[in-house]
């Protein structure tokens, strides 16, 4: 079981490192860009995708103040705000928005897609990516009768619950938070169509228990998926 855990924590860990990747890929470069994350945590990855793109105005929402403090230390301007309610951003602000691993924790997931679109200039264009339900090994954790890894996420006192495979199992949950929604291919695609948004891009990473790069041809059951998308009007 020991070897079973470091093999899929290694998975995991190129998993994250090549969906970091792909977002910046998705980043176009123009220094006067308005760039906000949503969730900005520490800002180490803000400044990441910030760098890409090669702008300094960087901001982000972040609901934990102590990670708050840290991001504002590095540099970026930040707001504190809960992402299931009104953020405190004005409207038409941003050029480019990114949300990497946050909308699964969002309760309101049509708050969060609305104040996206209001916040979002005509023209703009966010990134978001979140963890698949399709993904392989959630199709096998739910044939075995497991809670599936991405919602296993279920309760405020432990990590996970209802999966021994699980890279947290019987860890404690040090912020109560859990994963509220978890999408699908098809469902995170309609859901910003739904609100108007153009897809212009839908990628994937990680394919356990294979390779992590195999997740970049077959989308649908790539552990990480990934969407931009661009408000027209």
């Amino acid at each position: 079981m020991n070897f079973l855990k470091k093999y899929l924590l290694n998975l995991d860990r190129r998993a994250t490192i090549l969906n970091t990747n792909n977002i910046r890929s998705q980043l176009v470069t123009d220094k006067n860009a308005r760039y906000l994350d949503l969730g900005c945590d520490d800002g180490k990855k803000t400044l990441l995708f910030a760098d890409k793109m090669g702008t300094k105005n960087i901001y982000g929402i972040e609901l934990i103040q102590k990670h708050a403090n840290i991001a504002k230390k590095n540099g970026i301007k930040v707001y504190i705000g809960n992402l299931d309610k009104k953020w405190p951003v004005k409207n038409n602000h941003f050029d480019v928005i990114t949300a990497n691993q946050v909308i699964e924790h969002v309760a309101d997931i049509d708050c969060f897609v609305s104040e996206l679109k209001r916040v979002l200039k005509k023209g703009g264009y966010a990134v978001i990516s979140t963890e698949n339900g399709s993904s392989w090994h959630n199709i096998f954790a739910s044939i075995m009768g497991w809670q599936t890894f991405s919602l296993a996420c279920m309760s405020t006192m432990q990590w996970c619950i209802g999966n021994p495979l699980s890279l947290h199992v019987n860890e404690e949950n040090p912020f109560g938070w859990t994963h509220k929604t978890i999408f699908n291919y098809q469902g995170l695609k309609e859901l910003f169509e739904v609100y108007g948004f153009t897809v212009e891009s839908y990628f994937g990473s990680g394919y356990h228990p294979l390779p992590p790069v195999l997740g970049s041809y077959d989308v649908r059951h790539a552990h990480f998926i990934s969407i931009k998308i661009k408000k027209l009007f």
